[in-house]
């Protein structure tokens, strides 16, 4: 996700209103210049880039799939986008975690008729008002309209298109709430923030987010994936089955560099002074919201070192 989150609701609106909203909505936002960059995957399958998390359009006859839907503001020009591909109007919309910068468009959607759909435990955070200690931030509790109207502990799949789009719950990982969504023809994996390609990653401890489970998730992202599978990252580039791995890599050092400083009962301080992921700044630490010392204090705390 990114750095903040942004929650700017909508008027009710039909969809055709939804591409006519206020252009000043954008700008206090500060998403009025946002434009949304359309990659075609395969026939039938898209990854949509703005601002905020990347999103996934499934097409075809039976109906339009929206994964994530960013910021509130940028409902009009993401919807501009699908019908540029597209004249079928979205009919479900499936979330991969809570987060505002991918749910921010469920109040507009969900007013509009497309039904939503996550894990339980993401309609229980959107629910009730949910502190981010990470970015010190108080997220106020969501509009009825944004709540997801189908959710699922484990596993779901929806048929459509041609297509078996599944969703499997990754427990602990980013959030308490993440899945990977697979679309079983296309060969294709939307990871959400368990993987993603703009740095160290973010792991939100305060809305049950882990190390141990991020490591998992991961495994059951690659468990899912064959040689030939394509990635959409929760955030950056369209990626293959070498960038996730590279990123359980990342993870997996993490944890066995800070539990080897655990069993020689060596210090935070000492521990962080040393330098442990030095060879991964160059790759991981341009993105800067995350830093080595932020992955390492998180994975201290995790596994047993203190505070």
């Amino acid at each position: 996700m990114t750095p903040r989150f942004v929650r700017l609701p909508l008027a009710a609106l039909a969809a055709a209103a939804l591409l006519a909203a206020p252009a000043r909505l954008a700008a206090q936002a500060g998403l009025d210049t946002v434009t949304i960059r359309t990659i075609k995957i395969t026939d039938g399958l898209y990854m949509l880039v703005g601002s905020g998390g990347n999103l996934g359009v499934s097409v075809g006859e039976d109906g339009t799939v929206l994964v994530d839907d960013q910021f509130a503001p940028l409902t009009p020009k993401i919807l501009a986008a699908i019908k540029a591909i597209t004249p079928n109007p979205v009919k479900f919309l499936m979330n991969t975690h809570w987060h505002g910068d991918h749910t921010g468009g469920n109040e507009n959607l969900g007013k509009a008729g497309v039904v939503i759909v996550a894990q339980d435990n993401v309609r229980e955070r959107m629910s009730k008002e949910t502190f981010v200690a990470r970015l010190n931030r108080t997220q106020p509790a969501s509009p009825k309209a944004a709540l997801p109207v189908v959710t699922f502990p484990e596993t779901m799949t929806l048929h459509l298109n041609g297509e078996d789009i599944t969703a499997m719950h990754l427990a602990h990982a980013h959030t308490d709430g993440d899945v990977l969504i697979k679309f079983a023809r296309a060969n294709v994996i939307h990871g959400g923030d368990v993987f993603m390609r703009i740095g160290f990653p973010f792991i939100d401890v305060s809305s049950g987010g882990s190390l141990l489970g991020s490591i998992a998730g991961i495994e059951r992202i690659l468990a899912a994936s064959d040689a030939n599978t394509r990635f959409i990252p929760g955030h950056g580039e369209l990626a293959t089955r070498a960038d996730v791995e590279a990123h359980l890599k990342l993870l997996k050092d993490v944890r066995d560099r800070t539990q080897a400083a655990i069993r020689k009962k060596q210090a935070l301080d000492a521990f962080l002074a040393g330098k442990p992921l030095a060879d991964y700044e160059a790759k991981f630490g341009a993105n800067g919201f995350v830093k080595a010392d932020d992955i390492l204090k998180l994975a201290f705390a995790e596994l047993g070192g203190g505070k």
